[in-house]
């Protein structure tokens, strides 16, 4: 019992110590959601130029959301005339290149992973553009896009999309409605997240994870662990935010600091996300996006993890601090400052997202009754029956249960 006590107790630590960082978080990726026009990404990703490239890179980053929604972003922008490299670049920075993520990173296992996952990202980024129109044909893209396009049934009519002004507290409103929608659609996942990285720090005893993890034998150790990092990710069915403190409970276990960029780097290869995937584009299709992700997220994870070490700053398994957040984060301290000034922060951001029809918010927006996400009518991942969804994975959840309508994608 005692064991289970503790496992409960450092997951609950690691919470506690990252809790401003979380409503920080997605309280800055709210305002960017909400005053950001989508139709402008679209716009600016009809090729794979690098410019393009980056662009992809800066809008997805700045349209942080779970890997779901992601996923349904990315095709919903593929479907409607976006290079599909450019959208899959997108999908890629909108679930790692972002900064409630680098931010947890850092406070639970140090500033090197934060900037690992910003530089890590842009090369995983860069090897994705040079590997997908290499091993995808022209036909199999247009069969792809033309498999959406048939599956897409009718368009439904949708406000214009335009952003919310952040000069108002209408647009406020809207902002806080993305940040409360956000943080409901990524509830389980993140107290999974933290629940299962208690119990692997606290419960799982360190020999167990230094059998996994080959050390001791230089490059090839480092390799062996960024080729397991994503495919941990890929069973372990956490994505997004959720993911970050079972790295830090790899870290501690003994994986190398690649391979746990990598496992980072892998929520998007998790077994739900496959399936949507196969979906979407067809089996084909979806295993060459298995292998070229999950080489690109390895490869990023090396090139990360010797490029830290030319510059003297990759953390190692002698300098690592073993004792991972826990139990005794708690007390008054600069952290339960933080947390009760974000707790002030978030009740505002709640009050706002609560009256927002007061305050002449929400036109244009639908929530999604499955995950909870805010949804922009213009740009939805699925209708059933006149209801708004984020992606095809909530509209069939909901059409299961409800007995509704095959979904219209979109």
């Amino acid at each position: 019992m005692s064991t289970v006590w503790d496992s409960l107790a450092d997951g609950a630590g690691m919470f506690w110590e990252t809790l401003w960082a979380l409503v920080l978080g997605f309280a800055l990726s709210g305002a960017i959601q909400a005053f950001v026009s989508r139709s402008r990404m679209q716009s600016a990703l009809g090729d794979h130029r690098p410019r393009t490239i980056a662009k992809a890179g800066f809008f997805g980053a700045v349209s942080s959301s779970c890997s779901y929604a992601a996923s349904a972003l990315a095709k919903t922008l593929f479907a409607r005339g976006a290079d599909f490299t450019a959208s899959q670049a997108f999908m890629f920075a909108s679930t790692n290149l972002v900064f409630e993520l680098g931010i947890v990173l850092w406070l639970l296992i140090g500033w090197e992973f934060a900037l690992a996952e910003l530089i890590g990202g842009v090369i995983m980024i860069a090897l994705l553009t040079l590997v997908l129109p290499r091993i995808l044909r022209p036909g199999e893209v247009e069969a792809a896009r033309d498999r959406l396009d048939t599956s897409a049934g009718h368009e439904h009519g949708a406000p214009s999309d335009v952003p919310s002004s952040p000069r108002s507290l209408a647009g406020w409103s809207d902002a806080a409605g993305y940040t409360i929608s956000d943080l409901t659609m990524l509830r389980k996942e993140i107290v999974i997240g933290f629940v299962v990285a208690g119990f692997a720090d606290a419960a799982v005893p360190v020999s167990v994870w230094k059998s996994l993890f080959l050390s001791g034998h230089g490059f090839w150790s480092s390799l062996e662990n960024v080729v397991l990092g994503p495919f941990l990710a890929l069973i372990s069915f956490v994505c997004s935010v959720g993911n970050v403190p079972l790295a830090a409970a790899l870290w501690t276990g003994g994986i190398s600091f690649g391979g746990t960029i990598a496992f980072v780097f892998g929520d998007l290869i998790a077994l739900p996300l496959l399936l949507i995937y196969r979906k979407y584009f067809g089996t084909r299709l979806t295993l060459k996006l298995l292998a070229a992700f999950w080489a690109t997220m390895s490869l990023a994870g090396l090139a990360t993890e010797y490029l830290f070490k030319a510059a003297g700053i990759a953390p190692t398994a002698d300098t690592a601090d073993h004792g991972m957040v826990g139990r005794d984060v708690f007390g008054w301290n600069y952290t339960t400052a933080l947390d009760l000034i974000a707790l002030v922060a978030f009740a505002v951001l709640y009050w706002l997202y609560r009256n927002r029809e007061r305050f002449g918010g929400g036109a244009g927006y639908a929530k999604d009754p499955v995950c909870g996400m805010q949804v922009e009518k213009a740009h939805p991942g699925a209708v059933v029956d006149g209801v708004y969804f984020c992606s095809d994975h909530c509209a069939h959840k909901y059409a299961g249960t409800a007995g509704s309508a095959e979904p219209h994608r979109h």
